[in-house]
């Protein structure tokens, strides 16, 4: 039996935000968008960046985070209206 897209894409935003890491990012982008790995690799400080880099593309990958891309750098920002549809503790 299929999953409706929708159970789908819950699903993986449940499963990348019941990591405690990814929980924290996804609250850290909602108080400032358009963040590059780094910066928020400075105000996590105890994630190495190639570990963040993995977490951050999970997220995006399920819809929860968009991206840019400006010249080497990617800034990330917390899709609020994925998170309002299914994360709105995110938003509180």
């Amino acid at each position: 039996m299929n999953e409706p897209a929708d159970m789908q894409q819950a699903v993986k935003i449940y499963k990348a935000l019941g990591e405690p890491t990814r929980l924290k990012i996804a609250l850290m982008l909602k108080e400032e968008d358009d963040q590059c790995c780094s910066a928020l690799g400075d105000k996590l400080k105890t994630v190495a960046i190639s570990t963040l880099s993995h977490h951050l593309k999970q997220m995006a990958e399920c819809g929860l985070l968009t991206f840019r891309k400006e010249g080497t750098f990617i800034y990330y920002s917390l899709d609020r209206e994925t998170a309002a549809k299914y994360a709105p503790y995110l938003l509180n």
